[in-house]
């Protein structure tokens, strides 16, 4: 399995002094929060697309994929969520991304039949032009949709190869399900995983890896014991917790980390 961080730990960091986080502490990929508060976001010219994809090419990471704020599951209208899902898709094309990750952002007052049926519709639609642009939408495990469950009701409703999941282990774990029932839900979708650890299903702080309650170690050995051999992605969500630690001087223990449960587990 290969290493990453997403930069929802480094909020506005310049991407160069991202990669260089990468590279000095052995992370083989970054994901990009892609949010206009961000350096590479759906407002950028194709100049500067070319240019961001050069900085991965030089400095020898790769880019896993764009984190997305697209709900395709929201009520309203059908155009404004697939357009945002498309303009995804083009960033992802232009900086040679492979994955787009989508929420599914259903409102509370939504049936789930309901919820259901409009967050398939959407990545169904979306889906042939994320095939045509060689990427792969993922819809990850969040929010009205946190569990592997309730997350196949749509992926089973799409059934397109484009799009996917993102396993957010937290969010299964909040959940109440175990990794083997996750990943056996989610196998045949997964595109990658994202790793995290909290203190508790009431203090969802971030801390560093291997320091709270989420089982990482079972979710490791549940991936090696069926040969998975995709992406762990850090994401350490320092934007949303000002207080939290900051993430650069938690990078090489985290890899640390992440490298001892996956020796443990082969």
């Amino acid at each position: 399995m290969k290493l990453a961080f997403s930069t929802l730990g480094v909020p506005g960091l310049p991407l160069p002094e991202v990669l260089r986080l990468a590279t000095a502490h052995g992370y083989h990929g970054v994901e990009l929060r892609t949010h206009p508060e961000e350096p590479v976001h759906l407002g950028l010219g194709p100049a500067e697309r070319a240019d961001a994809a050069a900085e991965f090419k030089t400095a020898g990471v790769e880019l896993l994929g764009l984190a997305g704020y697209a709900r395709v599951a929201a009520p309203g209208d059908d155009g404004p969520v697939i357009e945002e899902v498309r303009r995804l898709v083009d960033l992802a094309h232009d900086l040679g991304a492979p994955f787009v990750r989508v929420f599914p952002g259903a409102d509370p007052e939504q049936s789930r039949q309901s919820a259901d049926a409009i967050a398939a519709r959407r990545l169904g639609t979306a889906a042939e032009y994320a095939a045509d642009m060689g990427v792969r939408i993922l819809l990850e495990t969040h929010d009205s949709h946190r569990t592997a469950a309730d997350s196949m009701r749509v992926l089973g409703l799409v059934g397109h190869r484009h799009v996917g999941s993102l396993w957010d282990v937290m969010h299964t774990w909040l959940g109440g399900e175990q990794p083997t029932e996750s990943y056996a839900a989610l196998a045949p979708y997964l595109g990658y995983v994202q790793l995290k650890d909290i203190a508790s299903a009431d203090d969802t702080t971030p801390l560093p890896l291997g320091a709270g309650v989420l089982p990482l170690a079972e979710c490791v050995e549940v991936l090696s014991r069926h040969g998975w051999d995709g992406w762990l992605c850090w994401e350490y969500e320092k934007r949303w917790y000002e207080d939290a630690a900051p993430l650069p001087e938690l990078l090489a223990a985290g890899r640390d980390h992440l490298a001892r449960l996956l020796n443990e587990s082969a």
